[in-house]
């Protein structure tokens, strides 16, 4: 029922003139409530069993969707900022450079270092996953932390099964599912 919802609200939107791809339309899955209430819960269930103490999402769309999936899996939250250059953080912030995005775009993303340690148990969270790029960073921002990485779960996986695996993820829907 929610991935048929999911993919009823989808849309692809042409940003204009100079563009040369579509870009994703999600809002519609955030304007409905029902939506709203099942995500959470959804993606903590690709993980029945791994208990989580955590779970970590990249800033913007995941400052949403990370806090809903927590909730539904009896975890905290990290938010995973990423790096602008000219924002600093309070206090010490684990950071790790990403790969190249789907735009080609190398980022930081940190989360506090102090709310992240060893025996943390932590569940990766992201609205869509292409190239994995934060996902890898944060990854390794999990490692040094000495905390343990369960997996990573998506609204919408579009990234090669090589990634899919490396990340352990998984997703409520691929790209193929979508209009």
């Amino acid at each position: 029922m929610l991935n048929r919802r999911l993919v009823e609200l989808f849309r692809w939107i042409d940003p204009g003139p100079g563009s040369t791809h579509l870009v994703s339309d999600i809002s519609g899955w955030w304007r409905d409530p029902e939506v709203l209430a099942q995500v959470g819960p959804a993606l903590a269930g690709l993980f029945p069993d791994a208990r989580p103490t955590v779970v970590i999402a990249p800033e913007v769309t995941g400052l949403l969707l990370g806090p809903l999936v927590a909730v539904a899996a009896g975890a905290g939250f990290l938010p995973a900022y990423k790096d602008g250059g000219e924002r600093r953080r309070a206090g010490p912030t684990r950071w790790a450079d990403t790969p190249p995005d789907y735009r080609g775009r190398r980022l930081r993303v940190g989360v506090d270092g102090r709310r992240l340690g060893p025996g943390d148990r932590v569940l990766l969270v992201d609205d869509w996953v292409d190239t994995g790029a934060q996902l890898d960073a944060l990854c390794r921002v999990v490692g040094d932390a000495g905390a343990d990485m369960i997996g990573a779960a998506a609204l919408v996986a579009t990234c090669p099964p090589e990634v899919r695996e490396r990340l352990r993820l998984r997703a409520l829907l691929t790209g193929d599912e979508l209009p």
